[in-house]
């Protein structure tokens, strides 16, 4: 079998299947902000981290001081396009019905800190959850978690409910005051998950791989011990999986596995 690429360098080789992703993966560019945060929702309810009415999706509105968000009284299985609500970093309800959930609050700190952020995600992953009582940071030892590489912070400090200013100012610079500067993710202890993703396809796909890191690292834990991987490779893997043409393919690839899952007369296809 004749190989025309087997002496093609290994760095022109990735700089063509770049392009190759940008031009032939699938994108969920079609649907709209709120539908993405609906799908967001629906997603993570079907990948386990449902907590009942517990954790917050919420989504940039474009350039505006506003943002995308559930109503609260709803779980992530019950959201819909239509049922979200517009806030303003106040949490007043600019479009929609029902109020925000005071948890909110730290979200605007973090859009009013970070201006690359477009989407943030805070959910009670079960496993996530599990490490955050251990008071453990996330071990990234596996290549599927290299996305995470050096990308998520770590709160040893719970600062309590959510709601005032205080805990929001503690969480943002969680974020974005270590290593790289503009970490997109957190895990707290005592609580949860936080991903601050340039889109809502990488805040997605993101959070999702964080649940399953901390999986992966208790069930390695109980067999023995974790070894690091190599940094240079680490990081490299870290910016060939966030190419946001995977983040993209990603999300759809989600989006489509969850929407299968979905009985017609489900509200998230429309009034029934």
């Amino acid at each position: 079998m004749e190989m025309r690429t087997a002496h093609v360098e290994r760095d022109s080789l990735l700089d063509r299947e770049r392009a190759q992703m940008r031009r032939h993966l699938p994108t969920s560019l079609d649907w709209d902000l709120p539908t993405m945060v609906a799908l967001t929702c629906r997603i993570l309810y079907a990948q386990g981290h449902d907590s009942g009415l517990a954790g917050q999706i919420t989504a940039r509105n474009g350039d505006t001081d506003s943002y995308w968000t559930q109503a609260m009284g709803l779980g992530f299985d019950e959201i819909t396009s239509s049922n979200l609500i517009r806030v303003n970093a106040d949490l007043e309800v600019l479009e929609g019905n029902g109020m925000a959930n005071p948890a909110n609050r730290f979200h605007s700190w973090i859009y009013r800190t970070r201006p690359d952020v477009q989407c943030i995600i805070h959910t009670h992953a079960p496993n996530i959850s599990a490490l955050s009582l251990l008071e453990q940071p996330l071990c990234i030892a596996h290549m599927d978690s290299c996305m995470l590489y050096e990308d998520v912070g770590f709160l040893a400090h719970w600062p309590g409910v959510p709601a005032g200013n205080e805990e929001g100012a503690l969480i943002s610079e969680a974020l974005i005051s270590e290593a790289l500067g503009s970490r997109r993710a957190v895990l707290l202890a005592h609580h949860g998950l936080v991903v601050a993703g340039r889109t809502v396809q990488e805040a997605c796909v993101m959070a999702v791989q964080m649940e399953r890191t901390a999986r992966l690292q208790i069930m390695a834990l109980s067999a023995g011990t974790i070894h690091e991987i190599d940094p240079a490779h680490a990081r490299e893997a870290h910016d060939w999986i966030l190419q946001s043409a995977r983040s993209d393919a990603g999300f759809s690839y989600l989006a489509r596995q969850m929407l299968k899952q979905i009985r017609p007369q489900d509200p998230f296809f429309g009034d029934p």
